[in-house]
């Protein structure tokens, strides 16, 4: 793969980044946060994963050894538990609101922002300890919606050379709007077909770096191929005056309320911040989630275990009570195709328990 074109030098021009987020649907740049920032952040994200029992015994918490018997993923509950105490935290929110990352926003954009509510921690454990969890090749329009015109700012926690699961892009791919997908075993269940042979680019990110990508460009985490967790954040940010969804509003999907979120902080300067703006939103397209759907359902017939996870996010996320029993349904069904009984059955069905609350 190419390198990253570095935005760096143009940070401070805001039709320079908006020219170069047209051509390339990205910007790489270099030291946007301060790194003691992330560096304190990562901290508190490592103490709660060595809590968890996540890190090998007799190593330093920052250098985030795993234990190959703790490897999971989101929506598997042991992760979400994790993810849910590193959610609430002041520290992790506050970063988003720096007026380095604003600041750019307003530039590009030449009028106020909007900075969705929601965000997500993204957790990916060494690739020979875990099963597929890296996330493949997707967009995020399709789970973002509102406006075309949003988004991701891409942060990892500490330094992330390619060999962890450094963030690629498919250079130039949003232009072509939402592209033909399958359902795959990671991210949000959906990973785009095409191959976009010779577009892919990807460098080695140090603390502090940042990638901000269009919602429509291809994009993908390359395989964990250390001995350490990797852990990032995904949070979106658009024109105020472009419209959203209801759920961009609200926290990550069942992580938490927003009550729970903000009880042990210290300042209600950032609570509720977007109640203070005039936000429009606009009803979500359940199309691509229909289409989503579908195919799993075709595939858990047939005893394909890639849509196990596809099936859970229905159960986690779907509004729609009659394809939340046939995801039910369809993962009974897989247990009875690929022989789980006994304790895993109970395991499985704890888990779609804590999904259907």
């Amino acid at each position: 793969m190419k390198p990253f074109v570095d935005s760096s030098d143009i940070v401070h021009d805001g039709g320079a980044l908006d020219q170069r987020m047209k051509r390339d649907g990205y910007l790489f740049i270099k030291d946007l946060l301060p790194r003691e920032v992330i560096a304190g952040l990562r901290r508190q994200f490592m103490e709660i994963v060595a809590e968890a029992g996540w890190l090998k015994p007799g190593t330093a918490i920052d250098d985030a050894v795993v234990r190959p018997e703790a490897a999971c993923t989101d929506p598997d509950p042991r992760c979400l538990e994790v993810l849910k105490r590193q959610y609430v935290l002041e520290d992790y929110h506050a970063v988003f609101h720096r007026p380095e990352v604003m600041g750019l926003f307003e530039r590009m954009f030449g009028e106020p922002v909007l900075k969705h509510p929601e965000s997500l921690i993204r957790v990916i454990f060494p690739k020979q300890y875990a099963f597929e969890n890296t996330t493949g090749p997707h967009q995020d329009f399709p789970h973002v919606q509102g406006t075309t015109e949003c988004f991701t700012l891409w942060v990892p926690l500490g330094d992330c050379p390619t060999e962890m699961g450094a963030l690629a892009i498919a250079a130039g791919s949003h232009r072509d709007g939402v592209r033909e997908f399958r359902i795959a075993s990671d991210g949000g269940g959906i990973q785009v077909t095409d191959p976009l042979i010779g577009q892919w680019v990807v460098s080695d990110y140090e603390i502090g770096d940042v990638m901000i990508f269009h919602s429509l460009v291809v994009h993908r985490a390359l395989p964990n191929l250390t001995d350490r967790l990797r852990q990032s954040i995904d949070v979106r940010y658009q024109r105020l005056s472009e419209p959203t969804l209801e759920k961009n509003l609200k926290p990550y999907t069942g992580i938490c309320t927003w009550e729970e979120a903000y009880a042990g902080w210290k300042s209600k300067e950032l609570q509720y911040y977007w109640k203070k703006l005039d936000v429009k939103t606009v009803p979500w397209d359940w199309q691509y989630y229909e289409k989503r759907a579908e195919l799993a359902f075709a595939m858990a017939e047939e005893g394909d275990e890639e849509a196990r996870i596809v099936l859970l996010r229905i159960l986690q996320q779907d509004q729609d009570r009659s394809r939340r029993e046939e995801a039910a349904r369809c993962l009974d069904l897989l247990d009875e195709k690929n022989g789980v009984t006994g304790s895993e059955r109970v395991a499985w069905n704890e888990q779609l328990d804590v999904f259907a609350e």
